[in-house]
């Protein structure tokens, strides 16, 4: 009987620094606050995943936060132009920087002030690096290794009495730091301070024991983090068969060598970085235990291992890669002895599209296994219902930060319309789909529409929408954008939104302003719907303002087509014109000279007699000859005489 040993690392997992960020950032949480880290809290995706489905973003600069929004900085530590922009912004925050970070920033800091050379070990893209760094008043230079140190010290400081003083970052290589400080030595007016962390000391130092006695080696921790790289790397040069993971579902990639079925004594030793939880480490020792159980004889670890993992099951979710597709399914090798069926319905719920559409040979996707038939050896898988979950989630966290979205609506349904987004189906009330209740859903059809999550059931998968909500938000900001830069005389183009008795509404870009009938033509009309149509665009410009009220008078009428101007150009006192009568009053009756100017024929220049009653003598529509008799320019009045055309060919007769 094969025996098996699993030891893990007493050190492995959070040191005091990140278990204390972590801790920090779900305290904020806890008490209500909406939470954002400078950078990702640590570089682990299972804690990072975690803390966004609760409401944390992750940000990149103080710039990047919210209204309300409580900042956290993470172990890692920033520049000290991060605090100072930080309350400079009036930002809450909380840090969470290392003790072990904070004293190597401090070290830095005062070296450099005294006017001493920074020299920092480690990574120059790593977040402690870039902010231990940023300390520093004069400016460090980051090496990366014992032999760039040698080869810079060599070049600059042979022959240098300047000072200069060397430090590591906090998880640097402890050998490799061995060998910078040996190197040193051998030049004059150098100082070295040892500011790897203690736990990093620990770690390293028992990691390598245990990988030194064991024949397999497992390093759990996020693939970008500095001291889980240092890990796996120390591990290798130690044990020769070792892995870097970042989950127990990775297990089932993992390629054991050959030799071990033939060994009956098989040694795993597992350890894991700083950013590494303990219940992640427990779960990867949990795994290997159960396949340590299901061992017989004849044990081949690799088959063990990927077995353990290649168990399908209703609800399963599951990694498949494309083989083939056609015009009605996908097909998926899932790893097992079944061949996955994924059809167009599971695929996606656009009805234009197919499955070449959505998938293509080579793929790699997630889906769920919907059913398994063993005697055919069949699995129906669902790639929709995977999207669906993970678009679940991205809408969770949209709607807590009232992020806007994009989305094809798909369906016009009863009391409202569906719209497709990250793969979930979302449900847009009528009365939140448009902004006026006159507006046809039909129309928002196949269009690509803006809009805010307002309610996500989970339990029930389940999201519901407000494109009105984008809408407004986008035309108060245009208000308030036009109300700032605004000024009477500006032109505009506009479209027409309505028509009412006394004036035509014009669109100017989310603000609406008023043309009156009267300025819409110099001819008398009755109704705006004589000159412009709903939809027409106007050239317009502002006449008057009034910003307490929000009103905006406009003009549309053009100068140049004043017909005053035009009369006056062409016309003067003593000239006889032909003119149509267009109204009659108890004192006269007004006639039309040119389109958009009137006279007055006073009843006592209607005839050449008395007049009791203008009705008597003129009817609307007659046509008459006139003489120009006076032009009040001021006033824009013209007076006209039938008399004196009357009384001039009377005399002339006479003559």
């Amino acid at each position: 009987m094969k025996k098996f040993t699993i030891t893990a690392a007493k050190t492995a997992g959070f040191c005091f620094g990140v278990d204390r960020a972590v801790k920090l950032v779900y305290n904020e949480i806890e008490h209500g606050f909406k939470t954002a880290t400078l950078g990702e809290i640590i570089h682990n995706p299972t804690v990072v995943n975690d803390l966004a489905v609760k409401g944390v973003r992750v940000i990149d600069s103080p710039a990047d936060a919210i209204a309300g929004e409580k900042v956290v900085i993470r172990s890692h530590g920033v520049g000290a132009d991060v605090y100072r922009e930080l309350e400079a912004r009036g930002i809450p925050y909380a840090d969470g920087t290392c003790p072990f970070v904070r004293r190597i920033q401090n070290t830095a800091a005062k070296c450099s002030r005294e006017g001493r050379t920074v020299v920092i070990m480690g990574d120059n893209t790593h977040p402690e690096v870039i902010g231990i760094a940023a300390h520093c008043e004069n400016g460090a230079y980051v090496l990366r290794d014992d032999a760039e140190l040698d080869a810079f010290l060599k070049k600059n400081y042979k022959n240098s009495k300047k000072k200069v003083a060397i430090m590591p970052q906090t998880t640097y290589n402890i050998s490799m730091w061995q060998n910078c400080v040996h190197i040193a030595a051998a030049f004059e007016n150098t100082e070295t301070y040892d500011t790897i962390c203690s736990a990093t000391s620990e770690r390293q130092a028992e990691a390598a024991r245990l990988a030194a006695d064991s024949d397999i080696m497992i390093v759990v921790g996020g693939k970008h983090s500095s001291n889980t790289v240092k890990l796996f790397r120390i591990c290798s040069g130690l044990c020769g068969t070792c892995f870097h993971i970042e989950s127990p579902g990775e297990l089932s990639l993992l390629k054991m060598p050959k030799g071990f079925s033939n060994k009956s004594d098989i040694r795993i030793g597992i350890t894991a970085g700083a950013s590494t939880p303990a219940s992640i480490i427990k779960e990867v020792k949990n795994q290997m235990s159960e396949i340590i159980k299901n061992m017989d004889e004849d044990f081949n670890f690799e088959e063990a291992l990927n077995a353990s993992f290649k168990r399908l099951y209703t609800g399963n979710r599951v990694k498949g890669y494309i083989t083939a597709v056609n015009n009605t399914e996908a097909i998926v090798d899932v790893g097992t002895k079944h061949t996955g069926y994924v059809a167009l319905s599971e695929l996606t719920d656009d009805p234009s599209l197919k499955p070449a559409d959505v998938v293509k040979v080579g793929d790699e996707v997630d889906l769920i296994v919907i059913k398994i038939n063993d005697a055919e050896g069949i699995v129906q898988l669902s790639k929709k219902k995977v999207d669906a979950l993970k678009g679940l989630d991205e809408l969770a966290k949209a709607k807590e930060e009232g992020t806007i979205l994009e989305g094809t609506v798909t369906n016009v349904v009863k009391g409202g319309v569906i719209v497709l987004c990250n793969g979930v189906r979302v449900f847009i009330p009528a009365s939140q789909a448009t902004m006026r209740r006159d507006e046809k859903l039909e129309e928002l059809l196949k269009q690509n529409v803006k809009f805010k999550v307002i309610e996500v059931n989970e339990q029930r998968g389940k999201a519901v929408g407000s494109i009105k909500a984008v809408r407004s938000a986008e035309r108060d900001a245009a208000k308030a954008k036009f109300w700032e830069t605004v000024q009477v005389g500006d032109v505009f183009k506009g479209e027409v939104k309505s028509l009412t008795s006394y004036g035509a509404f014009v669109d100017l870009g989310g603000i609406d302003g008023m043309v009156h009938i009267s300025e819409l033509s110099w001819d008398r009309i009755k109704h705006p719907s004589e000159v412009v149509s709903v939809g027409d665009t106007l050239e317009v410009y502002v006449k008057d303002l009034d910003k307490e009220a929000g009103r905006i008078s406009l003009g549309y009428k053009k100068d140049e087509d004043n017909p005053w101007v035009k009369f006056e150009n062409e016309y003067k006192v003593g000239d006889v014109v032909k003119c149509k009568i267009v109204s009659i009053t108890a004192f006269g009756a007004f006639a039309q000279i040119i389109p958009g100017i009137d006279g007055l024929i006073h009843i006592s220049q209607i005839a050449d007699k008395r007049v009791t009653n203008v009705k008597d003598v003129l009817s609307v529509g007659d046509e008459v000859t006139a003489k120009i008799t006076e032009i009040d320019s001021e006033k824009k009045r013209i007076s006209l005489s039938i008399r004196a055309v009357l009384e001039e060919n009377g005399e002339a007769s006479e003559e």
